[in-house]
């Protein structure tokens, strides 16, 4: 990996945030503050957040954890200790974000919701992560990204590609979840950049909902005003020892297809002569396809709808796709560390010419950094520290 990028300015340099986050939407949108450069402050239970126990595990650690949270600092609170959010609110103080995705109403209860630390610092942006909302008839309802993919509309638009009669797939990505962390992710940096107008923060309420449905732009519309027909799908092709993805969307690119693979006389074919041909036409048109590269080897492929400027791809698995060269020649991946050693993470998705944006080096062990952040943050002293890690009981 490339060094040269260390002497840039941070975009979040001297930000600091407080993170009340688990599992995966909101650790992620707090990973990107701190990809950023925002110092970010990751509180936790004494069990931990759930995901330090998930696999893919080494020695222990969990290399799904360190994705989501690299770059940060954990600090271990009870908050049923009174000492311990007293500790809270002084970091409020101190704060300019703080992040939560517990369900409406937790943070209320605890004593931390908007409008308590708003008044201990008017110019806190906090971010609260839901599946729903934090209002509303459905504001309360238990929400995973599972049931958020289910109860938008998506998994059964997605199920109608593949045929009308299939049922919705099998889920285990959790889109959901990444799009929620994005959104949020974008709110703060909204509120950030507002407060530089008003030196007011705000609160930001991200739904998990809402971002599925900014995924759909088709099919919100075409909800609403139903087409006949339904809409055209980009099959995967059958090679001889694989799959194939064209994306002749165009009409010169599907032109341009045609004339690669040799369909003789398509200019005078009414299946194939114009684009208006085609879409009406467009099993039969895919078809076509599907026979030359079933008698072809993905490489050949490749090579020969490539060549005619045709946007097209092997099908690759995760493993092949993080070896591309493309992504090696853009450092799309950084190394991080945690207790089992080195692995790799997904950089954020943009460059920027005059700014230094990479995933932190390491990922914190629970309550790791519980004493450092509390004595250097608020100048606490060792009894003071000592209270807060009490039991709540002792308290």
């Amino acid at each position: 990996m490339s060094d040269t990028s260390t002497a840039r300015p941070r975009p979040l340099a001297g930000v600091r945030v407080l993170d009340f986050t688990i599992m995966m939407a909101g650790p992620y949108a707090t990973r990107y503050l701190a990809d950023l450069g925002a110092e970010v402050i990751k509180v936790e239970a004494s069990e931990g957040d759930y995901i330090r126990s998930r696999a893919p595990l080494r020695d222990g650690h969990s290399a799904y954890f360190s994705h989501l949270n690299a770059g940060k600092q954990s600090i271990v609170l009870d908050l049923k200790n009174p000492v311990a959010l007293q500790a809270v609110k002084a970091l409020v103080a101190e704060c300019d974000v703080v992040v939560e995705n517990f369900r409406p109403g937790v943070m209320k209860r605890l004593g931390l919701d908007y409008e308590t630390l708003a008044a201990i610092n008017p110019r806190l942006v906090m971010c609260s992560i839901s599946g729903f909302g934090q209002t509303g008839p459905a504001a309360l309802r238990p929400a995973y990204a599972q049931i958020v993919q289910a109860g938008s509309g998506y998994e059964l638009a997605f199920a109608r590609y593949q045929g009308e009669t299939a049922q919705p797939a099998n889920t285990a990505i959790f889109i959901a979840d990444v799009l929620g962390g994005t959104y949020a992710f974008a709110g703060i940096l909204a509120a950030l950049n507002q407060r530089h107008l008003t030196g007011r923060g705000q609160h930001v309420d991200t739904t998990l909902i809402e971002g599925m449905l900014n995924l759909m732009p088709y099919e919100v519309q075409e909800a609403q005003f139903p087409e006949p027909k339904r809409r055209p799908v980009y099959p995967p092709f059958p090679t001889r020892d694989g799959w194939l993805m064209v994306a002749a969307v165009s009409p010169r690119n599907f032109e341009g297809l045609l004339d690669a693979i040799g369909v003789d006389g398509w200019r005078a074919d009414p299946t194939m002569m114009n684009d208006a041909a085609r879409q009406k036409n467009w099993s039969a048109v895919m078809d076509r396809v599907r026979a030359w590269t079933a008698e072809r080897d993905t490489a050949e492929c490749e090579r020969i709808i490539g060549g005619a400027g045709v946007p097209v791809t092997p099908y690759l698995t995760v493993r092949e796709a993080l070896d591309e060269a493309q992504l090696v020649h853009r450092e799309s991946l950084a190394r991080t560390r945690d207790g089992a050693g080195e692995l790799l993470v997904p950089n954020l998705p943009f460059k920027l010419s005059d700014g230094e944006v990479r995933v932190g080096a390491r990922t914190p062990e629970l309550g790791a950094d519980t004493d450092a952040v509390l004595a250097r943050v608020l100048g606490w002293s060792e009894a003071q520290i000592a209270a807060v890690k009490a039991p709540a009981a002792d308290a």
